[in-house]
């Protein structure tokens, strides 16, 4: 790799969302005072009987939970999407609104109350991928639905409101801004290249092999070049796919498989159940076509030397753009090497 990226500040260009981010490799040398101490795991318990989550236990609502065995799959009841939202617009000069509805759902990953996805069977972690897919056919082919967001966020400190492990999609009417930036881009490339803008990413990523966390045969996961969070890592499939409906069986189990590599590698940086916000991002389901669109899964934690000590956006990259001192090269062989 260039010398440069590794010892002088420098930005480096997301080719997805076209958007810098300054690197200063150099902040990495400099004294660190700060707590690094581990922090404990919590009592495991497979069952509570206060979670609104756990198998036959009543939600807020007075809803009953089913007796599940693998998934369960729910409308939110504080959805902040809602489906019978009405259509208006508003404009008073400069000032402009919209309507937007949608719908918003809760994926329980386990009966389990302290199973997270590391430590769950490949099996079981199929389960979850097949209940995405099944549930992105689901709100996909509603036509008031054109995104479906699926995404968890792990651990009290990314807002998660219930300790049993659970992700969250959110469908909606409108297709969000970071889905038409990505939309652009890979459109762009595509048009131009006449492939896929991801594909060339990783084949150009794995030749170098820097970047690379882990891979199989069919998906490779990578901290990208651009990364913004200390830890920030993709799932990406090899084969270009529009949306995760395309996974044939193998793919479903590497998949599943890069999942468990991933989030294992992340507990065991710090000995902790490592927090993290994970999203798919994959084409709009508006009806039309999207040829250029290769879906992929992104990982934002925000620990950055312990178990404790978190990276926050503040100062310049609220004001002026994100801004991280340990490289991307640096942090794939952190977590290779685990």
């Amino acid at each position: 790799m260039n010398s440069h990226l590794e010892d002088h500040p420098h930005r480096r260009f997301n080719i997805l969302t076209e958007e810098w981010v300054l690197v200063s490799p150099h902040r990495t040398k400099r004294p660190w005072q700060g707590k690094t101490e581990f922090s404990e795991k919590g009592q495991q318990i497979s069952y509570d009987s206060e979670c609104y989550l756990c198998p036959t236990n009543s939600r807020i609502s007075g809803v009953k939970n089913d007796d599940y065995k693998h998934t369960n799959v729910f409308t939110n009841d504080f959805g902040a999407l809602l489906k019978d939202t009405p259509s208006f617009s508003f404009k008073n000069g400069l000032l402009k609104a919209e309507g937007e509805s949608g719908i918003c759902k809760v994926i329980c990953f386990s009966p389990n109350h302290s199973l997270t996805i590391p430590d769950m069977d490949i099996p079981s972690l199929v389960k979850v991928v097949e209940t995405w897919q099944s549930e992105f056919e689901k709100l996909g082919t509603d036509s008031n639905i054109n995104y479906v967001q699926i995404f968890e966020n792990k651990g009290n400190i990314m807002g998660c409101s219930n300790p049993h492990p659970h992700g969250q999609i959110w469908a909606q009417k409108s297709v969000p801004t970071e889905i038409l930036k990505k939309t652009t881009s890979q459109k762009t490339f595509y048009k131009k290249e006449g492939v896929s803008l991801l594909q060339i990413y990783i084949e150009q990523e794995l030749k170098e092999g820097t970047r690379i966390i882990s891979e199989n045969n069919t998906f490779v996961t990578l901290v990208p070049f651009w990364a913004v969070w200390p830890y920030e890592a993709m799932i990406i499939p090899k084969r270009k796919m529009a949306n995760i409906n395309e996974l044939i069986t193998e793919e479903c189990e590497d998949f599943a498989q890069q999942l468990k590599t991933l989030t294992q590698k992340y507990d065991k940086l710090f000995n902790t159940s490592f927090p993290y916000s994970s999203g798919i991002h994959q084409a709009p389901t508006d009806g039309k076509s999207y040829k250029e669109w290769h879906w992929h899964m992104s990982f934002y934690p925000p620990l950055l030397r312990s178990a404790t000590v978190k990276k926050f956006m503040v100062g310049y990259e609220m004001f002026a753009m994100p801004q991280r001192d340990v490289t991307a090269e640096f942090a794939a062989q952190q977590l290779k090497s685990l």
